[in-house]
């Protein structure tokens, strides 16, 4: 069984970074979106190492996202809506808990109008998330469970008339991979273990993120520009 394929982060991204082919990406701008707060760290980094030729461009934000549970049980993920107002469902366990549709669409604009639009005012200054279309977008994550996130960011990102879609993660599950590769240009991950267990298992060391940082890395990035 897999185990601990990664010291830390830091480890996770050169790992990450050498999978990926940045000759060929460095060929054109590139914006890196992370998907979630743990996932900056990794992002910002692969920021650094793309984009080499583009600096006066934003290549470098953050997609706010924010689960929406089912009845009863704060762990069980059964939607996801991103700060576009994507929505992505798990049918399956919509299904089960004979979940109306129509009120999950209500429970997801009543978490937009309380907490997404709140961390964009309190972490991004109330601005609005960086322009995708017709740009080439990788978004990262420090890995992936059950890959809702992932695949409403993805949604998100098409919504928004990019020019083409990857996403780069260092562990995944490896049932997964055919899913995302049906709907992005491309997907980077180091190890995609059959027998999954949890991202943290796969790291040594996995410290939580404060979103605070999300709010710090980006004005530094902009700064560098």
């Amino acid at each position: 069984m897999d185990k601990k394929l990664f010291k830390n982060r830091e480890d996770a991204l050169e790992k990450l970074s050498k999978i990926l082919p940045l000759n060929q990406m460095n060929e054109e701008p590139w914006i890196i979106i992370a998907v979630s707060a743990s996932a900056v760290p990794i992002a910002f980094g692969l920021s650094k190492k793309l984009n080499i030729k583009f600096k006066d461009k934003q290549t470098f934000d953050f997609m706010f996202t924010h689960k929406i549970n089912t009845p009863n049980n704060d762990e069980c993920e059964l939607a996801i809506i991103t700060e576009t107002k994507d929505i992505i469902i798990h049918k399956e366990l919509m299904e089960s808990f004979e979940i109306e549709l129509d009120d999950i669409y209500a429970q997801a604009n009543e978490t937009y109008d309380k907490n997404i639009q709140q961390y964009i005012k309190q972490y991004r200054d109330g601005k609005p998330l960086v322009d995708m279309k017709n740009k080439n977008v990788l978004l990262v994550d420090e890995g992936l469970n059950t890959s809702l996130t992932m695949m409403a960011c993805i949604k998100s990102a098409i919504s928004c008339g990019v020019k083409s879609v990857a996403v780069a993660v260092p562990v995944l599950p490896k049932l997964t991979i055919i899913d995302i590769e049906l709907i992005t240009d491309d997907i980077y991950f180091v190890k995609a273990p059959a027998h999954f267990v949890t991202i943290d298992f796969y790291y040594d060391k996995l410290p939580d993120v404060d979103l605070e940082l999300i709010k710090n890395i980006t004005k530094e990035d902009i700064q560098c520009q």
